[in-house]
């Protein structure tokens, strides 16, 4: 965060004037304050950046100041001035809040200098307060791809795209690792030092996500008790990811194109044009095409998006990660808690390569972490998730497939239950469940075996001619 509103309270006319004009020069919107009570009635109805206290003043003292913008406003740096014969006071301002102290008389370096730390401060203060929220949000899961797998076709553009400042709309279904590519594009990127900021667009309202990404000013809105930063200037410098692009309203699509075209907005409530500098990346799960067609997204805003597109596939068009993944998650989760599960046997891993996985990659690492917790077993078997996932166990067809003919399966049981049975045909009669008879008028039927197999021998001499359908058996 900038600093942009300061004010200046000291009761010396000149040494206020001369500041605030100072800092003026400079840029800076300022405001002043003639004594303690002025301030905090001031303070009380603006949010400050910053504030040139001065300590000493008739009435309320620059020590009692201090106290009551501290419990309005933590986050105003507040910078005390003071003589040399005050500088122990000015030590016990620092201990109760204050950032630092400035002796006077003081020169434009000692003012210019000050103001270059106080920027510095302000911006590890900022990124601090990213981190820490990021600590706090996990993730939508962890990059594990097969060696064989389509992603690797995706993960391959990264580093190309990565190198551009052009935005990037990420397109797939929930749950296939869209924020996963959106970080991997910006730790390869030359932007990698500076923040990478996310903001959940499906997940706010059109007021609340309005003051999340360009911030507010104090008082633009009942509850608005203090000055908020908004994401794009957290972000400055740096990557802004816009998860589900596609739930914004209308009013928000056209600050956002703003934003795009110009690289500057302002606050809520605010009157000052902010310069940005951000790289968006911004995913949906929906098929954006079909949205400008309903008018529900503006197709100018689509174009400023799509300059680089990645599409994401569904975890059933990326089979070959299934198996992958289902053992990365096991070995995930079974860390760190008491349960017997070691392994996922080869039938299982084929159930789940089977599965449609309409919930992707956070769909099968949820399943794997239910397994842990609730399957007593060394290994993972099919019947262990079928009312998890309402699949049944691998049934084997026998060679049986779509296409074959009654009489190509025919033909084929014949085959089978004679090998079985050595070429014993009454055995293979008993076991088929038909005559000697039926089992010999087929096999005259299929030409090619009668090399094979003896008709005369072992077959009884039954005066029963009826043929019976395989089909029935």
């Amino acid at each position: 965060m900038s600093i942009e509103r300061i004010l200046v309270v000291d009761d010396d006319e000149l040494s206020r004037g001369y500041l605030s004009e100072a800092l003026q020069r400079n840029g800076y919107s300022v405001d002043n304050a003639q004594d303690g009570q002025e301030a905090v009635s001031m303070t009380d109805g603006q949010n400050y950046d910053m504030i040139f206290l001065d300590m000493r003043m008739p009435g309320m003292s620059g020590l009692r100041v201090l106290e009551k913008v501290k419990k309005t406003s933590k986050e105003t740096t507040v910078v005390i001035m003071t003589a040399y014969g005050s500088i122990e006071s000015a030590v016990e301002a620092m201990q109760k809040g204050a950032y630092d102290y400035i002796i006077k008389p003081f020169s434009l370096d000692d003012i210019e200098s000050l103001l270059k730390r106080v920027q510095e401060r302000q911006k590890l203060i900022d990124e601090n307060k990213y981190w820490r929220s990021q600590l706090n949000n996990n993730g939508e899961g962890e990059l594990v791809i097969d060696k064989h797998s389509v992603m690797n076709e995706v993960y391959k553009n990264v580093k190309r795209i990565a190198q551009s400042k052009a935005s990037v709309l990420i397109q797939g279904e929930s749950g296939t690792g869209k924020e996963l590519v959106a970080h991997s594009i910006y730790l390869n990127s030359q932007r990698k030092s500076k923040p990478f900021i996310k903001v959940n667009c499906a997940a706010l309202s059109e007021n609340l996500l309005e003051s999340e990404l360009f911030g507010h000013e104090k008082g633009a809105f009942t509850g608005a008790d203090i000055k908020r930063t908004g994401r794009f200037e957290l972000a400055h410098g740096g990557t802004l990811l816009l998860d589900e692009i596609s739930e914004v309203s209308p009013k928000i699509q056209a600050k956002l194109l703003r934003v795009l075209e110009q690289e500057e907005f302002e606050r809520v409530g605010g009157s000052k044009t902010l310069k940005i500098d951000v790289r968006i990346i911004a995913t949906t799960n929906r098929d954006i095409l079909q949205e400008i067609e309903k008018n529900n997204f503006r197709q100018d805003l689509y174009f400023r998006l799509n300059v680089i597109p990645v599409i994401v596939p569904p975890l059933r068009e990326r089979k070959e990660d299934i198996p992958v993944l289902a053992e990365y998650f096991l070995s995930k989760y079974k860390a760190g808690i008491e349960t017997s599960l070691k392994s996922i046997s080869k039938e299982a891993k084929s159930v789940l390569s089977q599965y449609s996985w309409p919930g992707n990659v956070r769909e099968i690492r949820n399943l794997i972490h239910r397994c842990t917790v609730m399957i007593d077993a060394d290994v993972l078997l099919p019947e262990h998730f079928e009312n998890m996932l309402n699949v049944k166990k691998p049934v084997k067809n026998n060679g049986v497939s779509v296409g074959q003919t009654i009489e190509d399966v025919e033909r084929e049981l014949i085959i089978k239950t004679l090998e079985n049975t050595g070429g014993n045909k009454t055995r293979a009669a008993e076991i088929l469940d038909v005559t000697a008879r039926t089992l010999r008028n087929k096999l005259n039927r299929y030409k090619d075996l009668q090399s094979d197999y003896n008709l005369d021998d072992d077959i009884d001499n039954e005066s029963n001619i009826e043929v019976e359908s395989f089909s029935q058996l």
